[in-house]
């Protein structure tokens, strides 16, 4: 089964089990109903802006919608030579490597590539999440739009990711390790 249609499969696998609507999914995602049906049909490859809104509305991490415990990551052209589920977004690509589930947070780890002039907008994501990136390659400007944060090779940024941020290669193509953080909501 190719991964648009894993994806698919799971996004609807969560939205019933949470009782929601195509239309309800539809209002809290900001995204059109038919772009939410091709994409729980597989037959849409979702890019990564679409596959935050849809997971951020659903109240999960991105790596819910990736991975499939069940079964072995397949294998993805990726920055670095990585394999495993991937992303692409407007101006970043995505590849998950890891997934950590503690008792407080899930983290995910992706490697990932900022293409060179391009600027990746992101929404908010789950409250409470925050993202650290550690540049390998180039010269990444992340974080809020406004006042982000740049950061070299050898060098780490962090920033909020439960409000707007900002992906940005000014001058060249990057390449990094991205941590991201979801805390686990009290039960």
């Amino acid at each position: 089964m190719r991964l648009n249609e894993q994806v698919g499969q799971r996004l609807r696998t969560l939205r019933e089990e949470r009782r929601l609507s195509l239309s309800e999914l539809a209002r809290r995602s900001r995204l059109g109903k038919a772009t939410l049906s091709e994409l729980e049909a597989g037959q849409r490859n979702p890019t990564l802006e679409t596959l935050y809104a849809v997971t951020t509305a659903l109240g999960v991490p991105l790596s819910t919608v990736l991975t499939d415990p069940a079964a072995p990551s397949p294998a993805v052209d990726a920055p670095g030579g990585a394999t495993g589920p991937s992303a692409d977004g407007d101006a970043v690509t995505a590849v998950l490597l890891e997934r950590y589930e503690g008792a407080d947070a899930v983290t995910e780890v992706f490697r990932v590539r900022v293409r060179a002039g391009a600027v990746q907008h992101s929404s908010a994501h789950l409250p409470g999440t925050v993202e650290h990136l550690y540049v390998l390659r180039g010269t990444a400007r992340v974080g809020a739009p406004a006042d982000g944060t740049t950061a070299g090779p050898g060098e780490h940024a962090r920033w909020a990711a439960d409000v707007p941020h900002v992906y940005e290669a000014p001058h060249g193509e990057v390449e990094g390790v991205l941590f991201i953080r979801y805390p686990r909501s009290p039960r």
